[in-house]
């Protein structure tokens, strides 16, 4: 395993501790709200603090993208960039919905090179480096044998903060619906895009996302041999925060559905 690697899983761990020690004192958190449908709680920032320490005594030149505290670049010339989500589903984890993940991807000269997703509830670690292939807890992941979206199950997510697109995505929704097995929104686009790379999901979509919810995922699914793009079918993913994620043949068959909605999106 590559020692960005371990660093990353040793960072996830030491978040995964802190919030899982605060579900003891759920009810005397301080919870902050950022915006529409969208909040911080204390053990986001606390999970956070801990994971660029940790980052910072392993590697201090290196930058670092963070939900919550933004951009910092600890030199001007390093060419690595961690991008980090210490609590992605803080709802689900405010209501103790049993779905949230600690999310960590390092980025290369702008080229996604490793990543970790960590859930803490069912010490689940799925770790990848380009080139290397993905794991969950040391096995060996690759996406499901799906033949397309008859019988696929798929996971996504509703545009709770920015509602611009609500109409056109309940018809996309619908789209989708209608020949598969089924369509599961839980609430943590960092475990969902984790479970397409683990054959759990067939594939997923969701608009505006930000970087720290999809990075380590989308090379998760890459390095398990999925494939991912922007919701037209195109590789400005992180420029525009829509995504479409599968296995090779239900990708094909998402980015065929979705085309009539996607020249309606930014």
């Amino acid at each position: 395993m590559h020692p960005i690697v371990n660093i990353a899983i040793r960072a996830a761990r030491n978040a995964g501790d802190i919030i899982m020690r605060a579900t003891a004192r759920m009810d005397s958190l301080t919870v902050k709200h950022k915006s529409e449908n969208d909040y911080v709680s204390e053990v986001d920032q606390m999970a956070e603090q801990e994971i660029i320490r940790t980052i910072r005594r392993a590697y201090p030149d290196h930058a670092i993208l963070a939900e919550e505290s933004g951009s910092s670049a600890a030199s001007n010339d390093s060419e690595f960039e961690w991008i980090i989500d210490p609590l992605d589903g803080t709802t689900n984890y405010l209501h103790q919905f049993p779905q949230y993940s600690v999310s960590i991807a390092v980025r290369q000269k702008d080229r996604l090179e490793h990543a970790v997703v960590y859930d803490p509830l069912k010490d689940e670690i799925f770790s990848a480096s380009r080139g290397a292939g993905a794991q969950l807890n040391g096995r060996r992941l690759r996406v499901s044998a799906a033949k397309g979206l008859d019988g696929a199950l798929l996971g996504t997510g509703f545009p709770f903060k920015d509602q611009r697109y609500l109409d056109l995505y309940l018809q996309m929704f619908k789209a989708m619906v209608i020949p598969t097995a089924g369509i599961r929104r839980a609430g943590s686009a960092a475990l969902d895009l984790a479970y397409v790379a683990a054959g759990r999901l067939d594939g997923f979509w969701e608009l505006n996302l930000n970087p720290w919810d999809m990075a380590a995922g989308l090379l998760l699914i890459q390095e398990a041999g999925g494939m991912v793009s922007d919701i037209k079918g195109g590789h400005h993913i992180f420029e525009t925060g829509h995504v479409i994620a599968a296995n090779p043949k239900v990708f094909k068959a998402m980015v065929k559905a979705l085309h009539p909605y996607a020249s309606q999106i930014d």
